[in-house]
């Protein structure tokens, strides 16, 4: 019983599994000097392969993911893949702070209410979630490690020839 005291709600939230329609992400943009993505929501990108990338200033994992996402989407974003990066810090100043030490195209928002970690049921950062076209989420990719880049660039592949 303790540990669904002491457990935030979020942590215990079923989340969206493989195979559903992937619940919309819309929130602001963090405003830094290269992302002049404005307001990005996920439903705005349907049509491409996406994966959603869940992150914190704090996270060691993230800091290995954000070159390879960039790379990755350097290479096949011109095929239809994009990343939309959600930084789920308290303080936009952390996030901003980790971003001015990391090369970074795509879109980032800000997640300041925490929803959407919510209504994905996320239990870890980095979490990334991959979705198809039509929206369907078809991959969950929880931590990341140098080798994972290689494995993530098969599966969007895998899913742009579809």
């Amino acid at each position: 019983m303790l540990f669904f005291l002491c457990t935030p709600l979020w942590v215990l939230a079923a989340g969206v599994k493989v195979g559903e329609l992937a619940p919309d992400v819309d929130m602001p943009p963090l405003l830094y000097e290269g992302n002049e993505h404005g307001a990005v929501a996920l439903s705005d990108l349907r049509g491409k392969i996406v994966y959603l990338d869940f992150w914190a200033s704090w996270c060691g994992p993230c800091r290995v993911s954000f070159p390879q996402l960039e790379q990755l989407r350097d290479e096949l974003g011109d095929r239809g893949f994009e990343v939309l990066a959600v930084s789920v810090d308290e303080l936009a100043d952390d996030a901003l702070t980790f971003l001015a030490g990391v090369e970074v195209s795509y879109p980032v928002v800000h997640d300041l209410q925490g929803s959407s970690p919510r209504r994905y049921g996320l239990l870890g950062m980095p979490t990334g979630y991959l979705i198809d076209r039509q929206g369907i989420l078809r991959l969950v990719h929880q931590g990341f490690r140098k080798r994972d880049g290689e494995k993530l660039r098969v599966e969007i592949i895998r899913l742009l020839e579809e």
